[in-house]
């Protein structure tokens, strides 16, 4: 009995026997090494990315550093259009699963029935199925509906995937939202329609800002879908990044520079919307 209630008291120990200003530099360090550990990756990267092709596996005692291959990466062509179609990818992608995410999260949320139960019991079904499970079925079915690829085929498959996912999320929004609004615009004579387009709507700006960047996120940096489903008409930059891979070797600074090219799209709309994202989880 005596060494049970020794061990809880020899566990908080550590933190009373600091001083105040101790916990402080303490978690601060803690918080530093998190972020060393975190953003390490990134600077090896750019740092790579900044050094010639023989200087690649010494980078920490080289010396020469040059941007040349971020010229070579961009004279090519598949790289542009490998960006240009990621983004468009993922832009679409955003706008057409937020459209359905928000009126199936509203139904999940509000109503009750065989039709929300059914919606809800074949979202479930489908979360729990593999990911990667997914994939060669897909891939028969843009061939049979001439869709590989192009736009639509890689499209329908990441508005299925968010649909499933973030329907979840939207339900949990606008349960947080109190529908005492929304039954008030409804006695005054707006429609179900209207009481969602013009109450609970606004309310759920956040979370939808919220859950539009990280859907944008998340179709810019998928890889399997894209590698499957696409091919030379269609490519993705994900996928080009991966070609730097080939029989000849790794071109490791072509593939670093691509990959630096693909962050600062990324980081630009993780930077203007973290606030959004704060604000909209916390609904």
């Amino acid at each position: 009995m005596s060494d049970v209630a020794v061990a809880p008291a020899r566990s908080a120990g550590f933190f009373s026997a600091l001083a105040p200003r101790g916990k402080a530099a303490f978690f601060a360090l803690a918080a530093i090494a998190v972020c060393l550990l975190f953003a390490f990756p990134v600077f090896w990267l750019i740092l790579t990315s900044l050094r010639p092709g023989t200087g690649v596996y010494y980078v920490h005692r080289g010396t020469e550093f040059t941007i040349d291959n971020f010229h070579e990466v961009l004279s090519q062509e598949i790289v542009l259009r490998a960006l240009f179609n990621s983004f468009m990818i993922s832009t679409l992608a955003t706008v057409l699963s937020l459209g359905v995410t928000a009126t199936s999260g509203y139904m999940l949320s509000r109503f009750k029935g065989p039709i929300p139960n059914a919606w809800f019991s074949l979202i479930y079904i489908f979360r729990c199925v593999p990911y990667v499970a997914w994939v060669l079925p897909l891939y028969f079915v843009t061939q049979q509906l001439h869709i590989f690829d192009t736009y639509w085929g890689l499209l329908l498959p990441h508005i299925a995937v968010h649909i499933c996912f973030f329907s979840w999320i939207m339900k949990g929004f606008f349960d947080g939202i109190d529908p005492s609004m929304e039954y008030a615009a409804m006695i005054d004579g707006c429609s179900r329609w209207g009481a969602f387009w013009r109450v609970a709507m606004p309310s759920a700006i956040p979370g939808l800002t919220a859950l539009g960047i990280l859907c944008w996120l998340y179709t810019w940096n998928e890889f399997l879908f894209a590698l499957i489903l696409t091919s030379h008409e269609t490519p993705i930059v994900t996928v080009v990044m991966a070609q730097f891979v080939h029989e000849l070797g790794m071109e490791w600074h072509l593939m670093s520079a691509t990959a630096v090219i693909a962050l600062v799209p990324a980081l630009i709309v993780t930077l203007f919307g973290q606030r959004y994202v704060i604000r909209g989880l916390r609904i």
